[in-house]
């Protein structure tokens, strides 16, 4: 199957559009009208352009407000038609999408409106073109893909075919279930696209919220499968209107896009499987032969994070490790051929780089003291290495000294690094065989045990992507977003996890200028992690040994504890309690979340400290705002000084 997508997709100038569409190996376009009214050359020219790019032009669009209209204004359409089969004829564009009426006037009469998709479809016919009938979700009288299909039977035209886009028919509520029953040759194209779920109308949704398959809410999977049961073989084809992407560079929209198309086909793929394993003898091949799909490395099992690696030169590195040495971490030890330190506690590794002309030094010198790479575990670091290559991410071949491992990595979206390590025989972790040791792990009076979850902030707009990448590159799944108020502005939150919630990641983004995200983004100039939670079975004990070492400790407001006390009905002693250490709490159903903050290192990052009781599944959200109000708090009274 072709992979192509629209040009109004993308930002910017029709010839960077289709450069960009070229470099992410797409392998046709459709061209939007208003890209090439604005382009300053002839279609002759566009199609000249996008042979030498490799590219097919595969569809024309849009054709608006064709049927359903009286005799007069249908020939005037189809005087206007005419001119657009001059155009796709120097264009090589051999199909033209018509969409069903949106103007008020529309009239109510099929019987018309099959007819005048047929005359359309003769005058085509002439000029060796096809047109594709598609119903708009938002159209007066023809809003459904099964409306839009009984008039093409109708009209009863060769040239005249059907073109399904998952938007149309996603963003209603109506039965999609008669799809696949759709004859796959009366198929001539289908559009791709993927939206949240906003309670909006569907043009509004359209217009400004589309997105990405894997981004959003709709089952896009679901529907691609049921257009390959129909028999569909053509070109899929992405078409998004979404302001994020309207101010995004090109080509990064492009290399999404194409990731995005390869998810979709796998988990296509999947579906498609599970309908052959579970379908008759006799409609096992059947199924089988409809589509070979793209098939990447599955998704690696990942089982936590390895280590967290920071970059800092050595007067942020003394800095950092004092910070550290109150959280109960403590040296472990020093790496045989570099300037790099191991700290730890429990499962939880920090690895400290101050080496020169360096992966780490290059990013500490563009973002400050900041966190440069983490590990996932794994328990097959090649199969994890091989699949994001085969979603596009970018392999990184450091420097490795003599006897030392090779750890596979790759470049996270933001340019720091990911890296697949796995355990050694012994159980430890088996990058650690590139240091030298001193001795056992620490035994912290703390008693942190493993990392739970680590946050990002996003600059704004990028939060999509970055799911996109999770998503495809390390198979985890996005969570349900949530809008934290912080004192100066809203932040938007979405969780990406595995499924044993071994890996969990909020990422964040601000949609105001002072919130503490935007204020992190600008302090990193781009995205960072933004803070790193820590698990432990105890947090009593973990909070009061983290007092007695002087642990910076953010202090939450009185008033907090009054208004939690009253929401959960929690005993006076017990808030009491909380109040002196400054834990927070949270509960869904039997489900209870103690969790508390440390105060930022250099207005970068800070540390948390949580207890899970029940299965609870979140992450405190509820607690964000006190959070942000305290530290709001400390830069106001001048406790936290931004670092330059």
């Amino acid at each position: 199957m072709r992979r192509s997508i629209a040009t109004v997709s993308l930002s910017g100038t029709l010839p960077e559009k289709l450069e960009a569409i070229s470099i992410a190996r797409f392998d046709g376009v459709e061209i939007f009208e208003n890209d090439l009214t604005f382009f300053p050359g002839n279609p002759r020219q566009v199609a000249a352009m996008a042979a030498d790019l490799g590219l097919a032009i595969e569809l024309f669009q849009p054709f608006r407000d064709l049927e359903g209209v009286d005799d007069a204004t249908f020939a005037r359409n189809l005087d206007r038609a005419e001119r657009k089969f001059d155009l796709m004829g120097d264009l090589g564009a051999p199909l033209m999408l018509v969409c069903s009426n949106v103007s008020p006037d529309a009239i109510d009469d099929d019987e018309r409106a099959a007819a005048q998709l047929r005359a359309l479809a003769e005058r085509a016919a002439k000029r060796g073109l096809k047109i594709g009938f598609e119903a708009l979700s938002w159209g007066t009288r023809i809003k459904t893909f099964d409306h839009a299909w009984r008039l093409v039977e109708k009209a009863d035209h060769p040239h005249l075919g059907l073109i399904v886009d998952s938007f149309h028919t996603l963003a209603l509520p109506d039965d999609r279930s008669g799809l696949s029953e759709v004859p796959g040759e009366r198929i001539f194209f289908v559009q791709l696209a993927d939206a949240p779920r906003l309670g909006m109308s569907a043009l509004t949704l359209s217009r400004h919220f589309r997105c990405l398959p894997g981004q959003g809410e709709f089952d896009v999977p679901a529907f691609l499968r049921a257009v390959i049961a129909a028999g569909y073989a053509g070109p899929i084809s992405l078409e998004i209107f979404n302001d994020e992407l309207r101010r995004a560079a090109p080509r990064t929209t492009a290399r999404d896009a194409m990731r995005s198309l390869l998810w979709l086909e796998e988990k296509t793929r999947g579906l498609l499987a599970a309908d052959a394993a579970a379908a008759p003898a006799g409609e096992k091949k059947r199924i089988r032969r409809r589509v070979e799909l793209f098939d990447p490395p599955p998704a690696a099992d990942l089982d936590g994070f390895a280590f967290v690696e920071f970059a800092v030169d050595h007067g942020a590195r003394a800095e950092l490790e004092a910070w550290l040495a109150p959280f109960g971490f403590a040296k472990l030890g020093r790496h045989r051929s570099k300037d790099v330190d191991l700290w730890g506690q429990g499962d939880i590794r920090f690895v400290i780089n101050s080496e020169r002309d360096s992966v780490a030094q290059a990013y500490y010198l563009m973002h400050g003291p900041s966190v440069c790479a983490l590990a996932l575990e794994t328990d097959d670091p090649h199969a994890a290495l091989a699949r994001a290559e085969s979603y596009g991410a970018a392999r990184f071949e450091g420097r490795i000294g003599a006897g030392e491992m090779t750890i596979p990595a790759i470049r996270n979206h933001d340019g720091s690094l990911v890296y697949f390590t796995g355990r050694d025989a012994g159980g430890g972790y088996a990058f650690e065989s590139d240091f030298v040791l001193e001795g056992i792990p620490h035994r912290s009076p703390v008693g942190l045990g493993r990392i739970d979850h680590v946050a990002e902030a996003l600059p704004e707009d990028d939060l999509d992507s970055w799911v996109l990448f999770h998503r495809a590159v390390l198979g985890l799944e996005p969570e349900t977003t949530w809008l934290l108020p912080d004192p100066y502005g809203l932040v938007r939150s979405r969780a990406v996890s595995d499924a044993s919630r071994r890996i969990r990641m909020p990422l964040n983004i601000s949609e105001g200028r002072r919130t503490a995200t935007a204020r992190s983004v600008s302090t990193y100039s781009g995205a960072g992690v933004h803070h790193i939670a820590f698990e432990t079975a105890d947090i009593w004990a973990a909070a009061r040994a983290l007092k007695a070492a002087g642990a910076p400790i953010l202090s939450i407001a009185p008033n907090y504890y009054a208004d939690v006390a009253a929401r959960f009905g929690l005993d006076d002693a017990l808030v009491d309690e909380m109040q002196h250490l400054g834990i927070l709490y949270d509960r869904t159903g039997e489900a209870e979340f103690f969790h508390l903050y440390g105060t930022p290192f250099q207005d970068r990052f800070f540390f948390e400290v949580v207890s899970r009781k029940g299965g609870y599944d979140l992450y405190g959200a509820a607690n964000a705002p006190a959070r942000m109000a305290a530290l709001a708090e400390l830069r106001r009274r001048g406790d936290i000084v931004e670092y330059l």
